[in-house]
């Protein structure tokens, strides 16, 4: 069968876009959340002049959560002219809102609006901005930031999205298929984080940590045919990124992760994490790459899929032993399900 097939099963089991099935609450919530959203800005006098998806789904990189909540990042746009001069006062709008309609620890957040509806899985974060021609302005602040701690901070979230989706950079034969690779790993990566992480050090993981380092380092791998070879292409891209410039070991064994936006406001994504967040994630990374070595190594499927499996979840399936396929179909038979959550 070969393991790319594995791998590609396992892609399917977790890619998660905005029309997946299990995807239906959470795109109803947002829709009927923005709807309102827009009605108290423009009742406030800062009508929305434009709203789109951000992050993963806009990227095609997001992943089924296995504890966690459906994320949705929605970006809400006001005009300049009609803009409150402090960035807070739309956030504390979007609050109300949220607050009123049942979302739990509502709360404002220095680059966003933040919710939970635990009775749906779904998360929100608002993302609000003022747009001046073709400039966009982030509002910063929590909600009692003093005026030395909110501001419209320059931004560029189509520049953003524009470059992680960007193939211009690949050989223009191979474009797509190494966009698709690239997103793939993504995904991988994430699954891998949420499978080896605590769900506390796993949410200072950031998903766009991720995306930007694999975007930089991505080393694409496929045979002289053009097949796909996703266990190569990982093990090459996660072995670039341990040896970029991203970990800094401040002391001896311990380790800081820097990882910069490459669009306005450049800002670095891992900024304020803790020596814990960077020397789990760079011991992580190279413990991943030790036994992705190993599997490329290994002739036996079924031993390759029982690494992988220890390395992504129940969701990168162990294929049965020969003659024994009801005892292990029993035994991963819960493999892929989504489990509930109340937790980007």
């Amino acid at each position: 069968m070969g393991i790319q097939t594995h791998f590609d099963k396992f892609h399917d089991r977790i890619k998660l876009g905005r029309e997946t099935a299990s995807y239906k609450k959470a795109r109803e919530r947002d829709d009927s959340i923005k709807k309102e959203v827009k009605s108290e800005f423009k009742d406030a006098g800062y009508p929305v002049v434009d709203d789109f998806i951000q992050g993963s789904l806009k990227t095609h990189t997001g992943i089924k959560p296995i504890s966690r909540d459906h994320d949705i990042d929605r970006a809400l746009v006001i005009d300049d002219e009609t803009a409150p001069e402090n960035p807070v006062t739309p956030k504390k709008t979007a609050l109300d809102v949220l607050e009123d309609r049942g979302f739990k620890n509502a709360k404002i957040k220095k680059p966003c609006v933040t919710a939970y509806y635990a009775s749906d899985n779904v998360h929100i974060d608002f993302i609000i901005y003022k747009r001046s021609g073709d400039e966009y302005y982030l509002a910063v602040g929590k909600k009692n930031s003093d005026e030395d701690n909110r501001q419209w901070s320059p931004a560029d979230p189509h520049g953003l999205i524009k470059w992680i989706n960007d193939d211009s950079l690949y050989d223009k034969e191979d474009a797509k298929d190494v966009l698709a690779q690239f997103r793939r790993l993504v995904r991988y990566l994430k699954r891998w984080r949420d499978v080896q992480f605590s769900e506390a050090v796993a949410a200072k993981v950031y998903s766009i940590g991720l995306t930007v380092m694999v975007k930089d380092e991505l080393v694409s791998s496929f045979t002289a045919e053009g097949a796909r070879q996703d266990l190569q292409a990982l093990i090459k891209t996660v072995e670039a990124i341990l040896d970029a410039t991203y970990f800094d070991e401040e002391e001896p064994g311990r380790y800081r992760v820097q990882v910069y936006l490459p669009v306005e406001p450049k800002r670095d994504i891992f900024d304020g994490s803790s020596f814990d967040t960077g020397t789990q994630l760079y011991n992580k990374l190279k413990r991943l790459k030790e036994k992705l070595v190993e599997v490329e190594a290994l002739s036996d499927e079924r031993k390759q899929c029982e690494i992988l499996n220890e390395l992504f979840g129940d969701d990168f399936e162990v294929p049965p032993p020969n003659g024994d396929s009801k005892t292990e179909k029993a035994k991963y038979s819960s493999a892929g399900i989504v489990t509930a959550s109340v937790g980007a």
